[in-house]
């Protein structure tokens, strides 16, 4: 009998998909995969941040993103939480370098204005496109931005979101996607024809938010906060 969402914590729903990826991809040259589980320290650190916060049957809203970068996910296992992050917001200690990644320094400024961790991962989830990272020739790559990969991506992108929405619970009512440009176009076409979500909102990648917009980063916090309560 198939395990659901009705019977799982969340916790544990989260880190069987987790643990279980296991992608059928042909990859262009140059082109490796970024597996964040595959890494001990990662995986410990993921099951410590899971049970801490989704140890419950709460249903939460689904965030996606693009996929895990080197610096936040592809050394805590935990999405857009870099270890600085990890230790002082979410008081999860590792004994890793205590480096700061750009996209957690934003997302975390959401969190704060949202009403801090416990608050805010009680009524969402992160989770990515492809909950997998990429490299080429060492450099985080997008899974969008090679032709073949991208190609390549698509059945695995599908599965993981079924597969993550038959075992979290959740409602299909309203989504949000990270990025406003190729990653909610895809999204969007790949929604049109399997029905995932009723609506996806987007909301402007953190990365870009702290690369083209720093000095405005208040206003985009308060986009964010806005946005994400309207489907509460």
């Amino acid at each position: 009998m198939k395990a659901t969402g009705q019977n799982l914590t969340q916790s544990y729903a989260i880190l069987e998909f987790y643990k279980n990826l296991k992608p059928a991809l042909t990859l262009p040259a140059g082109v490796a995969i970024m597996n964040p589980f595959s890494d001990a320290v990662a995986l410990q650190l993921a099951e410590t941040f899971y049970n801490k916060f989704y140890k419950d049957h709460h249903p939460r809203k689904f965030i996606f993103g693009i996929n895990p970068g080197r610096f936040g996910a592809g050394v805590t296992g935990v999405p857009f939480t870099d270890p600085i992050r990890l230790k002082e917001i979410c008081g999860i200690e590792s004994d890793l370098p205590k480096k700061a990644e750009l996209s957690s320094l934003f997302v975390y400024d959401v969190i704060a204005a949202y009403g801090g961790p416990e608050a805010f991962y009680y009524d969402f989830y992160i989770t990515a496109l492809s909950p997998l990272g990429f490299t080429k020739d060492g450099v985080n790559l997008n899974y969008y931005d090679d032709k073949e990969l991208l190609k390549d991506s698509e059945p695995f992108i599908l599965k993981c979101i079924r597969e993550q929405l038959d075992t979290i619970a959740t409602t299909r009512d309203v989504c949000y996607c990270l990025g406003e440009g190729t990653n909610y176009k895809i999204f969007q076409k790949l929604n049109a024809k399997h029905q995932f979500f009723k609506e996806i909102i987007p909301l402007p990648h953190p990365r870009w938010v702290m690369q083209y917009r720093r000095k405005k980063i208040d206003e985009f916090v308060k986009v964010y906060v806005e946005k994400l309560r309207i489907s509460l």
